[in-house]
Order: C-alpha cells, then structure tokens, then sequence
C-alpha cells in the first residue's frame, strides 16, 4: 500500500498501519496531481504525461487490516484504487474521487514537493 499523507509515519492515522511491514520510501511515476482537502489531508488524482511524481511511504498490509483499519479512517473524499510507481510497478493507494476535485477547500498542491512539503511551507503557514 501507498501512503502519501496522514497514514505516512508520524501521521495522525499511521496507527491504523500498526503491524504493517514498512517497504521504504516510494515515489509514483510522474502521472497525478496532488491536492490538499482543506489542509486537512491530501489526494492523488491520476492524470496522465504531464503530471508529477509524489514522494510517500510503502507498506505490505494485509487484507484484514486494510479492510478493518486504514479503510475506515480514510476520509470519503478518496477511494482505493491502483496507482504507478516510479519504477514503473503498481501499488493499492486511495485516490481522489473525481467528483472531490472540485469541492470547496481543494487546492491542487502538485508543486510542493509532498504532503510534509506542503505542510511545512512558510507560505501555507502565513495563511493559517
């Protein structure tokens, strides 16, 4: 599984990861836009050539956990899909859904170098 904000070590839900083997860090191949949903967590969305690369975590999960903990703390604007990596395989990641994109508080955050990236900006912290 691919993790690229909240459930990412240190995150507010990683304990739903609890017990999950750590892969590394990880990188999807430059094909999605990233967002940030009211600065309260981010999403993927794919998008083609043309996109960028996010950097995140890997973990091996098992179904159970997946299904009775990470699931359920995943907020309703993203849904389990399948992503590219930078290395060209494939990993389960959540997604936005496309009909999230454009809600309010959606900001397309793919410039900033990552969910901790973005978090940590001065500028995002000037508007706070």
């Amino acid at each position: 599984m691919f993790v690229n904000g909240q459930a990412m070590s240190g995150g507010e839900i990683n304990h739903a990861l609890s017990g999950a083997v750590f892969l590394g860090p990880a990188e999807t191949a430059p094909l999605y836009r990233f967002y940030s949903v009211r600065d309260e967590f981010p999403g993927l969305h794919p998008v083609g050539p043309g996109g960028f690369g996010v950097p995140g975590e890997l973990y091996e999960v098992d179904y159970a956990r997946l299904r009775d903990r990470l699931l359920p703390e995943e907020p309703p604007e993203l849904e389990l899909g399948v992503i590219e990596l930078s290395d060209g395989t494939g990993s389960l990641a959540m997604r936005m859904r496309a009909e999230a994109l454009d809600a309010p508080g959606v900001t397309d955050i793919s410039g900033a170098g990552g969910w901790r990236a973005y978090l940590a900006a001065p500028a995002r912290k000037e508007r706070m």
